[in-house]
C-alpha cells in the first residue's frame, strides 16, 4: 500500500543578503511570492498536508498565505535545515512519505518531484543537479561504483571535493519515521555550527540504508534566491521561458526579454504582443488580438481582432471583437465594450458598458455609465457620477451624440437619438431626438482692457 504524502516547506530564514525587512520568501517572482510558487507545486502533488516552517517575519508569512489550508510551525532559533525539518516532522503521520522543499527555490517541476516521491516509500531519495559552476552548493560524494556516499557542504569541502560539479539541491523525500530517526543523529559539528538536513543521507548510508539520487536534467528548476540580483536573474529566466512557450504556440512576441507574465495568460492564434507588456491575474486574448507597447492588462478578456494601442491600462474589463483601444486609455474594473466599440486616447472608463459601435475617441471620463449602440461621446466629456457620498448612473441610448466639453451630472438619462450641444452642463434627462443646450449665452464686451501689472 502506497504511503500518504506530506510536504514540509522550509521558509524560516530572513534572507539577510536581500537587504530587506520583508521575509525572503515573500519577495515576488512573476507576480507571486516565492513561497506561493512552491506551495502551488506542492499542492499539485496531492499531499494530505502541507507544512510550512516559518521564523523571521512568521506573522507576515502566515497572513499573506491565510486561507490556504496550510499548517504552520515556528522555528524560534535558526539552527539549520535539519533543525527546521525537526520543527514540523512530529506533526507528520509516521506512516507517511515526507517531501522537503524550500521556500526560496520556487521553480521545481511537479514531474521532477514525482520521481523522488515514487522511490521514497522505504528509503531516502535526494534531488541532485550537475552545474558548470557549483560554488555555494553541497557536493554529492560517490564511491568507485558510483553509489551515493554523502553530501559535503561548500564550507567543509576539501580542495578536491570542491571540484565536484554534482550538487545537492537540498530537496529530498523519505519515510517519515525513518527521517525522524536519522535526524536524531545529526550533529552540528561543522564550520557553520548548524544541523544540516543532508547529513541524514550520509547517516542512512552508514546504517546500511540505500540512498537513491535523482538528477534533474534542468538546472533551471533548482535555482534558488539569495539576493535581489539572483531574484532578477530568475525573473528574467522564467519570463523568457514563458515567452518561448507563447512563441512555440504561434504568438508573435516582439522581444522575449521584454515581456512580463505575472499570472495566467491564454492566447488564441495570430496574437501579437509588442515590447514591455505586463500581464497580471487572469488574461485571455482571442484570435488576432494586437497589444501595443507598454500596456498593462490585468484580469481582462479581449475578444478576437481587437487592437490595443500602446500605453493602455486595462483592469477587470471585458472587450468585444474588433474593438480599438487607446493609445493611453485606461479601462477600470467593470468596463465592458461590445463589438467594434472604440475608446481612444486619454479616455478613462469605470463600471461602464459600451454598446456595439459606440465610441469615445478622446479625453473623456465615463463612470457608472451605460452607453447604447452607435453613440458618439465627444472630447472633454465627463460624467459626474459621485456626489461626495453616493455613486449615480448615467444612461445613454442608441445613436446619442454628446458634443465636446460636456458635463453630464448623474443621475441622468439621454434617450435614443438625443443630442447634447458642445460645452453643455446636463442636469436633466434628454428625451429622444431632443437637443440639450446647457451653457451660458456668450457676451462679447467691446473696448475691454486687459488688466496690467503695476510697475515698481
Amino acid at each position: 500500500m502506497e504511503k500518504n504524502l506530506e510536504v514540509i516547506i522550509l521558509a524560516a530564514g530572513r534572507g539577510t543578503r536581500m537587504r530587506s525587512t520583508l521575509p525572503k520568501v515573500l519577495h515576488t517572482l512573476a507576480g507571486q511570492p516565492l513561497l506561493q510558487h512552491v506551495i502551488d507545486t506542492a499542492r499539485a502533488l496531492g499531499p494530505s498536508q502541507i507544512h510550512v516552517v516559518v521564523g523571521y517575519g512568521g506573522d507576515s508569512v502566515q497572513k499573506t498565505l491565510s486561507g490556504q489550508e496550510l499548517k504552520f510551525h515556528t522555528q524560534k532559533e535558526q539552527l539549520g535545515t535539519g533543525h527546521a525539518v525537526g520543527c514540523a516532522l512530529p506533526a507528520c503521520q509516521r506512516n507517511s512519505v515526507v517531501l522537503v522543499l524550500f521556500g526560496d527555490v520556487p521553480l521545481i517541476a511537479a514531474s521532477t518531484l514525482q520521481a523522488l516521491i515514487g522511490g521514497a516509500q522505504h528509503k531516502p531519495v535526494m534531488l541532485a543537479a550537475r552545474l558548470v559552476d557549483p560554488r555555494g552548493y553541497g557536493r554529492v560524494l560517490r564511491d568507485e561504483a558510483g553509489d551515493f556516499v554523502a553530501v559535503v557542504e561548500q564550507a567543509d569541502a576539501s580542495e578536491s571535493e570542491a571540484l565536484i560539479c554534482e550538487v545537492n539541491t537540498g530537496v529530498l523525500a523519505a519515510p517519515a519515521d525513518q527521517l525522524g530517526s536519522l535526524l536524531k543523529s545529526v550533529s552540528n559539528d561543522n564550520a557553520q555550527g548548524e544541523y544540516y538536513l543532508p547529513d541524514v543521507l550520509g547517516l542512512a548510508r552508514q546504517q546500511g540504508i540505500a540512498v537513491e539520487v535523482v538528477v534533474t536534467e534542468d538546472a533551471f528548476e533548482m535555482c534558488g534566491v539569495n539576493d535581489l540580483v539572483q531574484l532578477q536573474e530568475l525573473e528574467r529566466l522564467l519570463q523568457c521561458k514563458r515567452a518561448d512557450a507563447l512563441m512555440a504556440a504561434g504568438v508573435a512576441v516582439a522581444d522575449r526579454q521584454r515581456i512580463d507574465i505575472r499570472g495566467d495568460l491564454e492566447c488564441g492564434v495570430d496574437v501579437v504582443i509588442d515590447i514591455n507588456v505586463v500581464f497580471e491575474g487572469q488574461v485571455r486574448l482571442g484570435d488576432g488580438v494586437r497589444v501595443g507597447a507598454h500596456c498593462v492588462l490585468k484580469d481582462v478578456v479581449v475578444s478576437s481582432g481587437t487592437d490595443i494601442q500602446p500605453f493602455c491600462h486595462l483592469e477587470g474589463a471585458v472587450i468585444g471583437e474588433q474593438c480599438r483601444i487607446g493609445p493611453y486609455a485606461r479601462l477600470r474594473p467593470g468596463s465592458v465594450l461590445a463589438d467594434t466599440a472604440r475608446v481612444g486616447n486619454f479616455v478613462e472608463t469605470k463600471n461602464t458598458t459600451f454598446g456595439v459601435g459606440s465610441k469615445a475617441n478622446h479625453l473623456a471620463y465615463l463612470g457608472d455609465t451605460t452607453v447604447g449602440s452607435d453613440t458618439n461621446i465627444g472630447a472633454g466629456t465627463i460624467t459626474c457620477n459621485y456626489d461626495g457620498v453616493d455613486k449615480h448612473k448615467t444612461s445613454m441610448g442608441d445613436g446619442v451624440f454628446v458634443g465636446s466639453n460636456s458635463t453630464l451630472v448623474a443621475p441622468v438619462t439621454l434617450s435614443d437619438g438625443a443630442f447634447v450641444a458642445a460645452g453643455s452642463v446636463v442636469t436633466n434627462d434628454v428625451a429622444g431626438e431632443e437637443l440639450a443646450v446647457g451653457r451660458a449665452r456668450q457676451r462679447n464686451i467691446a473696448d475691454w482692457r486687459r488688466p496690467k501689472k503695476k510697475k515698481d
